[in-house]
């Protein structure tokens, strides 16, 4: 496939590609003839990988190539008159999987990986040179080349439950590099584009429903799952006799590639650079493919592609986003350090110590998820009665968001009791306290819950930064007894940190992780020490910003610094978010254990006080710094403080972190770097195209600055 603005494709030697292949898992292709009502003959190819529903249909080398060869036989036949169409469908409830990256990291060159890009075009283009009409089934999973696969088809028809249907490339720190990006904008328009390649995979990688793909006009025909290859291979019948003519309401005219076009990636920019910034490189690239898509021929299209999708693929960013994205499909469905699953206890009642909006949020989590009855309590009846109406309101909003059904509403609601009165706990077989972080406090409330329950009974503390081995000092049994750290908002963040005391036995700690994986969080082991993983790297970042606007850096000298850690929000924002005072508590706690790496800000108490570091608009959009807030710095510097440069802030943070890690490391806070870097990926919103945290030091020489080793070996660099 090429033409004068071109690349041959044919004239290509894959070889060096495909020598990466040895032990790729092929997805094999099986052509066969069914014959169609009318007296033709569509060629049906299927897409099947010989494995079960656990190993979806991947495209490597191997299969890409194999997939090519099939495609040019039928290219012969249809010139034959042998057969009148050709469509593609997959295994049961499988398209594809997309490109297989488990081979991405030994690709040794830029030039290899434009192979790859180049591949996947000069296959997948075939479908254009038939000679008939192409079609392909999207009959389940279809995610990147493999929804690439059907774009580069004449036609589509899609399963109603098909379970998830996106482009992920952006997500994954690379673009749509098989005809995604420029055939998608021609199909559906620059707007619905946008929100497929760039929008939704930078949402938490949200996913397309049958229906809305047949709604964008991607698919152009949806038919129910007991009979869909049959309804598919009748309507490929009567496309193919003029029955039916299929019309597709968003493709692009003249007046969207006039003016929308242009307006709407502008658009699309200026949402980025405010969400993102500017260190992420796959969503600029896409920007890119999809302005230029306006005017382009295909064939310039896909060279442009090739280019952009080598550029990335041979970079670091997507090497730590391939680190990043097996941590979160590997790591954390193996946790390390998990004693056997079979030690876990049975939870049939769950108790709730605290109504507060953070209480309130993960006994919810907890009646959905386990589906056992809740009882929460707290000092007063009002504070009961509050806690029990928000959670009455999210269940009533689920209901009316058509999430649950009324039968569900009804059970959930009769599931969930409010007392003042602690001895219904008593046959609770789980007890979680969000009490104010305070060790006394806490110390006191599981001192009186320990009398009430059973021995068996577990007891979860939701602390942030207190010693879990200290809340159950005074306990009789401290060996059930487990950190369950939350991050907030609890139905949205992945994550949950399962603290090991000293004394935790197996039995507690298996029941906690089982709890987690009920309540479909990823939980992470780590041993009791100050903040655990998360909150003592946010410390650390939030101490140095603080120490450096109490010494005279401004606060945008401060931003600046901190941009190449790709964070999704500067300190002060993030502090803002968390509250101040809780930053304070959080930073005093650190500055106790560690007072020789960790500051105690007096100014922040007094920003605390104030209740706000920045001026907003009537929007909450953020003006500048507050005037007051400013003061308040200034008066604790009072012109004599040693202003840094960002450049010289960057350093001191970077080398601070590497110091950390490595002693979080050396005292077995974690098993291994992985984890944190999970933690930070799951629970504080690190980016996947930084990796997290360790591969980010490694790659700017923090680690080798200092303790002449890195994270990772080798670390996990691009190529050339």
């Amino acid at each position: 496939m090429s033409d004068k603005n071109g690349t041959d494709y044919a004239s290509i030697d894959f070889s060096d590609l495909l020598a990466l292949s040895d032990d790729e898992v092929v997805t094999h292709a099986y052509a066969r003839d069914v014959p169609l009502r009318s007296g033709k003959v569509l060629a049906l190819v299927t897409l099947d990988n010989g494995r079960d529903h656990t190993r979806p249909n991947t495209l490597g080398p191997a299969s890409l190539t194999e997939l090519g060869r099939v495609y040019d036989e039928l290219t012969a036949r249809a010139a034959r008159g042998e057969i009148h169409a050709v469509a593609t469908t997959g295994k049961p409830f499988i398209l594809a999987a997309g490109a297989d990256l488990s081979k991405v990291s030994d690709i040794p060159s830029k030039a290899v990986a434009k192979k790859l890009a180049q591949l996947g075009h000069y296959v997948l283009g075939k479908q254009a040179d038939f000679g008939v009409p192409s079609f392909v089934f999207i009959n389940g999973l279809a995610l990147g080349g493999g929804v690439e696969i059907g774009l580069n088809a004449d036609y589509r028809t899609i399963d109603a439950s098909t379970p998830a249907f996106a482009l992920p490339e952006v997500f994954l720190g690379i673009i749509p590099g098989w005809g995604g990006a420029y055939l998608l904008p021609n199909l559906i328009g620059i707007e619905n584009a946008l929100k497929v390649v760039v929008e939704n995979p930078l949402k938490q990688n949200r996913m397309l429903k049958a229906s809305d793909v047949l709604e964008l006009g991607i698919a152009d025909a949806l038919f129910p799952s007991a009979a869909f290859l049959e309804n598919s291979i009748a309507w490929a019948d009567a496309v193919l006799n003029g029955k039916i003519k299929v019309k597709r309401p968003n493709a692009p005219g003249k007046l969207e590639r006039l003016a929308k076009w242009d307006i709407a990636i502008g658009i699309a920019r200026k949402s980025l650079e405010s969400k993102i910034g500017t260190i992420p490189k796959s969503p600029y690239a896409a920007l890119e493919l999809l302005k230029a898509a306006k005017s382009s021929s295909k064939a310039e299209g896909f060279a442009a592609e090739d280019d952009a999708l080598s550029e990335l693929i041979s970079g670091d960013q997507f090497q730590a986003s391939i680190y990043a994205f097996n941590l979160v499909q590997k790591r954390a469905k193996r946790p390390a350090g998990a004693p056997d699953k079979k030690l876990a206890r049975r939870i049939g009642k769950v108790g709730v110590v605290g109504a507060g909006l953070m209480a309130s949020q993960f006994a919810l989590l907890f009646l959905r998820r386990l589906q056992v009855p809740v009882v929460i309590t707290d000092i007063d009846q009002a504070r009961v009665d509050k806690g029990l109406d928000y959670i009455r309101g999210e269940i009533a909003t689920l209901l009316g968001k058509g999430r649950i059904s009324q039968d569900e509403s009804n059970r959930l609601n009769a599931l969930l009791t409010g007392t003042t009165d602690r001895s219904l706990f008593a046959d609770c077989d789980w007890v979680i306290e969000a009490v104010f972080e305070e060790l006394g406090v806490k110390q006191q409330v599981f001192g009186e819950i320990e009398r009430i329950v059973s021995p068996e009974a577990i007891l979860a503390t939701n602390t942030s930064s207190l010693s879990v081995e200290q809340i159950g000092a005074g306990l009789e049994h401290p060996e059930r007894l487990v950190g369950f750290h939350f991050f907030n908002p609890v139905a949205v963040m992945p994550l949950i940190e399962v603290v090991k005391t000293p004394f935790t036995n197996d039995e507690t700690l298996a029941t906690a992780m089982a709890t987690a994986a009920k309540l479909k969080k990823n939980a992470v082991i780590t041993r009791d020490t100050p903040g655990f993983v998360v909150n003592r790297i946010l410390a650390k970042v939030l101490g140095e910003a603080m120490h450096a606007v109490d010494t005279g850096t401004p606060f945008s000298v401060v931003d600046d610094a901190v941009k190449p850690f790709g964070l999704p929000m500067t300190p002060f924002v993030l502090l803002e978010l968390v509250g101040l005072k809780v930053g304070a508590h959080v930073l005093d706690t650190h500055h106790s254990a560690f007072p020789e790496r960790f500051f105690r800000s007096e100014s922040l108490h007094e920003l605390a006080d104030l209740g706000r570091i920045y001026e907003r608009d009537g929007k909450g959009g953020i003006k500048g710094v507050d005037k007051q807030a400013l003061a308040i710095v200034e008066k604790q510097f009072d012109g004599k403080g040693s202003p840094m440069t960002a450049e010289e802030l960057r350093r001191r943070i970077e080398d601070g972190l590497a110091d950390e890690v490595k002693r979080m490391l050396d005292d077995k806070v974690v098993e291994a770097a992985e984890d944190i870097d999970l933690c930070l990926i799951l629970g504080a919103g690190y980016p996947f195209h930084m990796g997290g945290l360790t591969p980010y030091l490694d790659r700017v020489g923090a680690s080798e600055r200092v303790f002449g080793s890195t994270f990772h070996t080798p670390p996990l660099r691009g190529v050339n």
